[in-house]
């Protein structure tokens, strides 16, 4: 039999690079990933196939940078608790643009202690993030949400098996470097190029060649594809072709990824959130870094990141690196706390404006008639 548990030293090999070693767009990923693991292709390819057949990958694909392409936020919803369960279901399986729906809680008395749901959401550029939540609030029952959208990214990536070794304190030589939040349009050419580049693989695709399949979904030649692909992560739109870990949920066996999920807030003197976050986004257990505003609800911070891993004092051993090392570099923390993650699911937000039209229609409609 073909092992599926991350922790088999072949598919521990696999993961550690394409987890979220593989940036930007490559011609031919899997063989990129045989590549960097000095093993055969065939053998890459019959790992992740099984793997992801396994449910130990929950998805394989090529990541954007949808921050560029779309209106996006993290919110935190204030939900009543009767109503919990079901405005966390309604988001994962009901709405396409909300992306990760984690229950939080956090053992701090701030305002803040009452949003309990927490989404990602994006909507097409030119839409309104406030009018979709309007619309999910009266379909949910939410009676309040805090909407923070990124203002800067210091670090984005998985890399749960790789990440699973990495020491306290151990992060990377010099500052982390802000990417700028932007929206970037497209034509509808390349929003259909695009379409076919980020959908998900399933087991029969995992091959290579890789792409010929989707340029023929797309409707153009493969040059054509490779050529609106690496125009696309020129532009900085493309993020990385990544095999996603089902990290919270066992596979067939039973063994976890991770078991602990914890979102760290800092909040710094206003002007200094880009010098704050770079020295946080250096810490490389982050999957995420973020420069977002919480308001007054969550003590006004400015500064966001996640780790995971399989033991909670472990993890609090990491966000007490990253308090030593800020205030080693100067930098005052006038608040900070950590948001503990529950259930938690996690899906791609769709952000092609060509559904989205439609998606608005029918849920305006129906939340008014429910209204």
């Amino acid at each position: 039999m073909i092992p599926i548990e991350h922790t088999d030293p072949v598919n521990t090999k696999i993961l550690s690079v394409s987890e979220d070693k593989i940036t930007g767009f490559v011609r031919e990923p899997f063989r990129e990933i045989a590549n960097r693991c000095d093993l055969p292709l065939d053998t890459v390819l019959e790992r992740i196939r099984t793997m992801l057949a396994a449910g130990t990958i929950r998805r394989v694909r090529q990541t954007l940078l949808a921050t560029n392409l779309a209106e996006g936020a993290l919110i935190a919803w204030r939900v009543p608790e009767d109503k919990l369960d079901a405005a966390f279901e309604d988001m994962f399986q009901s709405d396409p643009y909300t992306g990760h729906v984690v229950v939080r809680s956090t053992e701090a008395n701030i305002p803040g202690k009452a949003f309990k749901l927490w989404t990602t959401l994006k909507v097409p550029a030119g839409y309104s993030l406030d009018a979709h939540c309007e619309i999910l609030m009266r379909r949910t029952g939410a009676d309040a949400y805090r909407l923070m959208p990124a203002k800067g990214i210091f670090a984005l990536g998985v890399g749960h098996v790789r990440r699973s070794k990495i020491q306290p304190g151990d992060r990377c030589e010099g500052p982390a470097k802000m990417l700028k939040v932007e929206t970037i349009k497209l034509t509808d050419h390349e929003w259909r190029i695009l379409t076919a580049l980020k959908r998900e693989f399933a087991p029969d695709e995992i091959r290579e060649p890789a792409w010929d399949s989707r340029a023929a979904e797309a409707g153009v030649s493969l040059e054509e594809f490779f050529a609106v692909a690496e125009s696309l992560a020129a532009r900085k739109l493309v993020g990385r072709f990544s095999t996603f870990l089902e990290h919270v949920k066992p596979n067939q066996t039973g063994a976890r990824v991770t078991r602990f999920n914890a979102l760290f807030h800092w909040a710094v003197p206003p002007g200094r959130e880009i010098e704050a976050g770079s020295e946080v986004g250096r810490h490389e257990v982050l999957t995420h870094c973020y420069w977002r505003d919480g308001g007054p609800e969550f003590n006004n911070v400015n500064i966001m990141a996640v780790a995971h891993g399989t033991d909670r004092e472990r993890v609090l051993e990491h966000k007490a690196a990253i308090d030593r090392h800020l205030e080693e570099a100067g930098i005052p923390v006038t608040y900070t706390n950590v948001f503990w993650g529950g259930r938690s699911e996690i899906k791609p937000s769709e952000i092609s404006p060509i559904a989205y039209e439609e998606w608005l229609r029918k849920n305006s409609a129906a939340s008014l008639t429910n209204a």
